[in-house]
């Protein structure tokens, strides 16, 4: 399958709207920390799907994006299989220097097929041309898939956050992690 992956462009708006991020939740993580190591096991619990895209609030949906076109701190880059947009990956240069991933996202029907590694490595070549010194995002302990995949890229786990999901539901219990890929 050949996967391409370019900026976003004027026009691309609707682009991504038909996107899957859906995915099946049946394990999370055990988190545990020693010395400044933060490791982890997988511990099944019941499954249900669960969707991001769903969950957005409704000014997130009204994004049009269009003030990360030929921005130097922010950038969207789609990815493009089968003349349709597969997944995307949104960037800004944080207050830290970092580069942020604020979404990354790639159709359940193309996963598996290298294009969030396609994804993150684009990312790295725009934070590296950038001068940062490396990247940060941010996922949920119930996203295990996604958290595998990251540390795969060479990422770590740099802090926690058990109160991140309350604030829009007191019962939710998923722990924020933030991962970081730090140059060398």
């Amino acid at each position: 399958m050949d996967i391409v992956i370019r900026k976003f462009a004027v026009g691309d708006k609707n682009a991504w709207g038909n996107i899957d991020d859906s995915f099946t939740v049946d394990s999370t993580l055990v988190l545990s920390l020693s010395g400044r190591e933060f490791r982890f096991t997988v511990e099944p619990i019941p499954g249900y799907t669960k969707s991001y895209s769903e969950e957005r609030f409704k000014e997130a949906e009204d994004e049009d994006y269009s003030d990360y076109i030929d921005s130097s701190d922010r950038i969207v880059y789609l990815a493009w299989a089968e003349n349709q947009v597969v997944g995307r990956i949104v960037l800004t240069r944080n207050w830290n220097k970092y580069a942020l991933v604020e979404d990354i996202a790639v159709d359940k029907n193309y996963r598996g097929h290298g294009v969030g590694r396609k994804l993150i490595e684009r990312a790295k070549r725009w934070a590296v041309n950038g001068g940062m010194p490396g990247i940060m995002l941010e996922t949920q302990s119930n996203n295990v898939n996604a958290c595998q995949f990251y540390k795969s890229c060479g990422f770590v786990i740099g802090g926690l956050d058990l109160h991140l999901y309350q604030g829009i539901d007191k019962s939710n219990d998923e722990i924020a992690i933030f991962w970081y890929l730090i140059f060398e």
